[in-house]
């Protein structure tokens, strides 16, 4: 399975959750930067206003792209007990990188909405979108603090998952709607054609175009 790219991703979820098309107090929520893309065809077809939802993965020493947790847009820290042993990962590595992923948290809030806090989603239904879910720690701190949050209902979009992080999403989710989960999974991009990294500007771009697009 191959999506062209995040476009098209976001166009081929569509159906899976054309059920909320124009649905009352619902939100699509993209996880940036990658997953604004995605979510920006989501809240286009479905007639949905759309924003932003923050958290930030915690990678391994030496090696970032390898996550041992996550960080929400609270602070609550969602840690990987067995990664964090078999690195060694020391108390004083997590609280220096936790400190330094909450300012990212804050300056992308910051940067995207203007002011460094989430949007309100208490009492609403939250749409929650990324471009594919690899440990899933990223995605996994952030339905956890949707539901601190208040969220009624969560549902977790996403076009490609790890099979073994569904369980996970769906203990935290209140339904999960995956496109594929195939068996063997590297990393997200391995399963798109163009996975080009996205930008803060196009970050913004995807939410002026949902802002216009719900007028």
């Amino acid at each position: 399975m191959f999506f062209e790219d995040r476009k098209d991703a976001g166009e081929r979820l569509v159906a899976m959750v054309e059920q909320y098309k124009g649905a009352a107090d619902t939100l699509v929520l993209g996880l940036p930067r990658g997953g604004t893309v995605v979510a920006l065809q989501v809240a286009q077809a479905l007639d949905l206003p759309m924003d932003v939802w923050v958290s930030r993965k915690i990678g391994a020493p030496l090696n970032p792209e390898l996550a041992i947790g996550s960080i929400d847009s609270d602070g609550n820290l969602l840690l990987d007990d067995n990664a964090v042993r078999l690195y060694e990962v020391s108390d004083r590595y997590i609280r220096e990188m936790a400190d330094e992923q909450m300012s990212e948290v804050k300056r992308r809030y910051e940067r995207y909405r203007g002011i460094a806090e989430p949007p309100d989603v208490k009492g609403k239904t939250v749409l929650v979108v990324d471009d594919g879910v690899a440990t899933g720690f990223s995605m996994l701190a952030a339905l956890k603090s949707l539901r601190s949050r208040g969220a009624e209902k969560i549902i977790c979009v996403v076009p490609v998952a790890s099979p073994r992080v569904m369980r996970k999403l769906e203990q935290e989710a209140d339904i999960v709607e995956c496109y594929s989960t195939p068996s063997y999974f590297g990393a997200v991009g391995e399963f798109y054609r163009n996975f080009e990294q996205v930008s803060d500007e196009e970050v913004l771009a995807c939410l002026e175009q949902a802002r216009q697009g719900n007028v």
